[in-house]
This record gives structure tokens, sequence and C-alpha cells, in this order.
């Protein structure tokens, strides 16, 4: 539960983008239900690493993206294109600590 008596799962699962949240060892540890229904198939899986689901082009960009968040940067831009733009967040705790990361959409305008 957060403050606002809401269990995050369905907070989460709400969202009609996809939410896939890994950890520092790039293993996704959350997937709502958005992101369950769109890679269905695949080898996105909670306790997988996200390197199993992408090629060694988007892997490499993965990585790089997630040394910039450890260095203190709060949001990279990772896709923009007439669909869509898409971003990867930082998730940290109280004291500015790392805990993951996750991919934010916005729709193209």
């Amino acid at each position: 539960m957060n403050d606002l008596g809401v269990p995050l799962g369905q907070l989460l699962d709400s969202l009609k983008d996809p939410f896939v949240f890994c950890d520092t060892s790039h293993v996704i540890r959350y997937m709502n239900r958005a992101a369950i229904e769109r890679y269905a198939g695949k080898p996105a899986e909670i306790g997988r690493s996200i390197f199993d689901c992408h090629n060694e082009e988007s892997n490499l960009q993965i990585a790089q993206v997630a040394d910039s968040l450890a260095l203190g940067e709060d949001e990279v831009l990772i896709t923009d294109d007439e669909r869509h733009r898409v971003y990867m967040r930082a998730v940290r705790d109280a004291e500015g600590t790392l805990l993951g990361y996750y991919e934010r959409y916005e729709p193209a305008r």
C-alpha cells in the first residue's frame, strides 16, 4: 500500500501503456497487465533478463542508458518517432540510490 491506500500493482495495472520495471541487474521484476498482454509469447517475463527480450543493438542502448541513470540521470529519451517517444526512467530510494528503471511512453503529437 501507499499513502493513497491503493495497492501499487492495481495502480500500475490501470495504465494503458506497458510498464516493465527492471532492477539494476537488468532482471524484470514487475510487469503491469498491459505489458503482460503486449509481450505474451515473447521472452519478456518476470525473473528474466531484459536482455533476453531485445536484439544486440537495443541491449547495448539499454546498458548505456542504465549506466547514465546510475551516474545520476533521471530520464533518457531512447526512441522518438512518428508513433511515440520512449524514455527510460530511473527509480531511486529516499537516499537517491538507483533501484532500477522502467520505460515511459508518450504518444506522438
